[in-house]
């Protein structure tokens, strides 16, 4: 009886310990800024590139407008555009000096933003979520964290993407619907794989379509209960699959509430934080999966906002033979 009681509390510990969430330490060594992107290569990207068939391209980005979705439940800033000079203005300020004239003859138009970085189709970059007062690959915001942004793993390290790409359709594999809050395991992955007749390789980036995309002009319902990927679905990518990126066309990527009571982003950290791994958030893929394109080369390049903690990014597919 005392063995059996000492096994069990043996098992309780190392379910413990293995339930702890740690920031990871880098495999390419204690500079590494940019994580699993690592696994890119010239001999890499060149294999992907030489498989593109034919011309065909899909844009799987959002675009950014006045009242678009965005995650604002934490006070974070909408988008919003103003005109700074238009071609009337500039008639009656003339503020070139140039007189009625010449403005009359040159309309001129200018225009600015202001917006969440972490808005529309974008990449989180490591530095936007960690653990216990560190990010991906120990950094800690006393040591690397100035008035300007990021001195690590901001989203100017993140390099262009070319790699194989696949779709994961969800929706499609569900029967076109799912669930409020739906969370996707590694199950449903295998699943919509096996019916797709796909089979994933170390270093591809995934996308995970849940079919939100379709709601993207209605921001009350694109923001309504949305579905998201599993803890266990993200862990089997990772650690099984060896995948290089995600991507999702929902807002936060995984589903709310979290799966755990001591994390309220479990997916977030367990990527950014343990495993240095980047995700795209807030992708269309609807275009992909009308066409059941499943596999395709991936190309992508986010903008390098100094010191930021996700980039702009408008990744594109060109299917592959």
């Amino acid at each position: 009886m005392k063995k059996q009681v000492y096994i069990l509390v043996i098992l309780l510990l190392t379910l413990k310990i293995n339930a702890q969430e740690v920031v990871g330490v880098s495999p390419w060594g204690p500079n590494d800024e940019i994580g699993t992107l690592n696994m890119m290569t010239e001999a890499s990207k060149l294999q992907v590139l030489s498989r593109i068939s034919g011309g065909r391209s899909y844009d799987l980005s959002v675009e950014y407008y006045v009242g678009m979705p965005s995650f604002d439940a934490l006070g974070d800033p909408g988008y919003q555009y103003w005109l700074t000079h238009t071609p009337r203005g500039t008639i009656v300020d003339n503020p070139n000096g140039l007189g009625q004239a010449m403005n009359e003859k040159v309309s001129y138009t200018g225009d600015a933003i202001s917006m969440y970085t972490h808005m529309g189709t974008h990449i989180d970059a490591l530095n936007h979520f960690g653990l216990n007062g560190q990010i991906w690959n120990g950094f800690t915001p006393e040591k690397y964290l100035g008035d300007k942004g990021w001195k690590k793993t901001g989203a100017e390290t993140i390099p262009e993407i070319i790699a194989r790409g696949v779709l994961i359709d969800i929706m499609e594999s569900k029967g076109g619907k799912l669930k409020n809050n739906y969370r996707i395991t590694a199950a449903d992955l295998k699943e919509a794989l096996r019916k797709q007749k796909v089979s994933l390789q170390p270093g591809d980036v995934v996308l995970i379509r849940t079919g939100q995309a379709q709601l993207y002009s209605n921001a009350s319902a694109y923001l309504d209960n949305y579905p998201g990927i599993s803890l266990d679905a993200v862990k089997w990518l990772v650690e099984d699959q060896q995948i290089m990126l995600l991507g999702a066309d929902n807002l936060s990527f995984e589903a709310f509430p979290p799966e755990r009571k001591d994390n309220w982003v479990p997916v977030h950290t367990y990527l950014l934080a343990e495993k240095g791994m980047m995700f795209i958030e807030q992708m269309n893929l609807e275009s992909l999966s009308a066409e059941k394109v499943y596999e395709f080369a991936f190309i992508a390049a986010s903008l390098k906002l100094r010191g930021a903690s996700a980039g702009p990014m408008r990744p594109i597919a060109l299917p592959i033979r």
